[in-house]
């Protein structure tokens, strides 16, 4: 009996070792979406998973944007850095100069003989992640772009028009002053203030965030973010919060729960915080663009880029990397593209998926959604191109700090922009020095 049952068991597995030959590959991809996009990230690698049998995509989220670079970068000294890590685009300087770290997202799609043309993506977005000698580093994902939401009902109960969203800052202050008047707690909050009130704001008016193309061309870069217009303007938004009628809510993200909620009137945000209110709003809501000076030459002018880009890691085997370059295939695909874009509200990547999403006519029924596109797609100028500066993660923590100070009625407008300059300018001569040899 004994001798048998060895005799089945070893006929029992010859018919095993076809399947694990057959073994996924797998993927490990680390992220940093949350809420409805989490939900996003986990559908679109099930889509992929079962698009196919050879490989297997594993989303893991590891905190925000600034925990999960921290942690690939100790995953990565110690040999356990995932295939794939989810960048945000203030990193990007930083793992462009962590050399040997990556592999460049066109190497990686050339190697498993896979089409890649970066001239099928919006230009804007692909010279973001693009090399000064022409070679894609990173693959565009969650691309976005500032815009304004604001909720149609407090506008009606306020006695404001509802149907159009105010277009320059004196209007929204008056917006703001009047919300609070028909007893709205807060008119109007901000998120990602660094990004929304200096960077973008300096874009979108076309004057200089920092020298050098805003650090696009070199790393002797130096911050612009104490001239007389943002002087102005964060000292227009410290009025306004003295006066009960700008409300700081918090860090990052942090104030878009707030407008959901209904509380706050008014917001300046990412354009991926769309799925989030048109999934969780109760209210009727407007999508606009960001609103500028009028008396200011040039503006509006246009956006910049945010969000975040795929960057892949070295030290991996040949067959993940062919996993990872038929991932990248699939994302790339037009339909996946244009549903995404509509889901959640980031920049549709490539034209392909923009005009099959206007073709579709999502944007007719849902008005706004396109505002993200039209403010990125307009001439872009060499203030207006975009901004890549080193250690520029720890330099929007220094934002933060710098404008609580003055929300808060401890500093004055000036005296904060130019600590932000200082300070910044400091980790810039850090960067510098620490890369220009490399």
């Amino acid at each position: 009996m004994k001798n048998r049952f060895s005799a089945a068991a070893i006929a029992a597995c010859a018919f095993c070792l076809p399947l694990a030959s057959q073994a996924q590959t797998e993927v490990q991809w680390w992220h940093s979406m949350t809420a409805v996009n989490n939900q996003w990230v986990n559908d679109l690698a099930k889509e992929f998973n079962e698009s196919q049998k050879d490989y297997k995509v594993v989303p893991t989220f590891k905190g925000n944007y600034d925990e999960s670079m921290t942690a690939a970068i100790a995953a990565f000294r110690s040999g356990n850095a995932p295939h794939v890590l989810q960048v945000f685009e203030v990193g990007t300087a930083t793992m462009m100069a962590s050399k040997g770290a990556t592999v460049p997202v066109g190497k990686v799609m050339a190697d498993a003989g896979l089409a890649f043309d970066p001239k099928t993506y919006i230009p804007a977005v692909a010279g973001y992640y693009t090399a000064p000698n022409g070679q894609m580093l990173s693959f565009p994902f969650n691309s976005s772009t500032t815009i304004f939401y604001y909720n149609k009902d407090a506008f009606k109960k306020a006695g404001l028009n509802a149907d159009k969203a105010p277009a320059t800052w004196p209007e929204v202050f008056a917006a703001a002053k009047k919300l609070k008047e028909s007893g709205h707690s807060c008119p109007m909050t901000l998120a990602w203030m660094g990004w929304t009130q200096l960077e973008s704001f300096s874009t979108w008016h076309n004057v200089e965030f920092a020298t050098k193309g805003n650090g696009l061309n070199g790393m002797d870069a130096r911050l612009k973010v104490n001239s007389p217009l943002h002087v102005r303007h964060i000292d227009n938004l410290a009025k306004a919060a003295a006066a009960g009628e700008f409300v700081y809510k918090g860090r990052a993200s942090s104030a878009q729960a707030s407008f959901t909620a209904g509380e706050c009137a008014m917001i300046q945000t990412s354009s991926g915080f769309y799925g989030d209110v048109a999934k969780n709003a109760k209210f009727a809501y407007g999508l606009a663009p960001m609103p500028y000076y009028a008396d200011v030459k040039g503006a509006p002018q246009n956006t910049v880029i945010g969000g975040a880009s795929l960057w892949v890691m070295s030290g991996k085997k040949a067959e993940e990397y062919k996993g990872v370059a038929k991932f990248f295939d699939f994302l790339s695909q037009t339909k996946v593209q244009a549903a995404s874009h509509q889901r959640t509200g980031y920049l549709p990547i490539t034209l392909a998926a923009y005009d099959l999403t206007d073709k579709s006519g999502f944007y007719q029924k849902n008005p706004g959604t396109d505002v993200a596109v039209q403010q990125m797609v307009r001439k872009v100028t060499d203030k207006s191109r975009g901004i890549r500066l080193g250690n520029y993660v720890q330099i929007r923590t220094i934002e933060d700090e710098e404008l609580e100070q003055v929300w808060s009625g401890k500093k004055s407008a000036k005296d904060a922009l130019d600590a932000i300059v200082k300070r910044g300018d400091e980790l810039l001569v850090r960067f510098e020095q620490a890369n220009s040899k490399k």
